[in-house]
């Protein structure tokens, strides 16, 4: 992972900011003709994005995933591993939503 992916910032709960290396793409399956929902709050992306971590940076939902200018919040995640070793951390992000002024 170091190698390759690109640089981002997590923030778990009640823990501060740290950057790591990762492998963040679109998830074009679940991408729709048109990746907006009208909510009462305005138009609010539903695209999701697919995150690949290293082994000992584990994530849960609610956490937070910078990288760029893009905001994402962790949706679902997973230790990724084969017998009683972990591989890495598989998660299931979506933008973030701004909160209302």
């Amino acid at each position: 992972m170091g190698q390759y992916g690109q640089t981002v910032t997590l923030k778990r709960r009640g823990q501060e900011p740290r950057e790591t290396r990762a492998f963040l793409q679109p998830d074009l399956k679940r991408r729709e003709a048109l990746p907006l929902t009208a909510t009462p709050l305005g138009a609010v992306s539903v695209q999701r994005w697919r995150y690949l971590g290293p082994r000992d940076q584990e994530l849960a939902p609610g956490d937070r995933v910078a990288w760029g200018g893009l905001r994402l919040v962790v949706q679902e995640a997973r230790a990724v591993g084969w017998q009683d070793e972990t591989f890495y951390q598989w998660a299931v992000l979506r933008p973030e939503k701004e909160a209302a002024e």
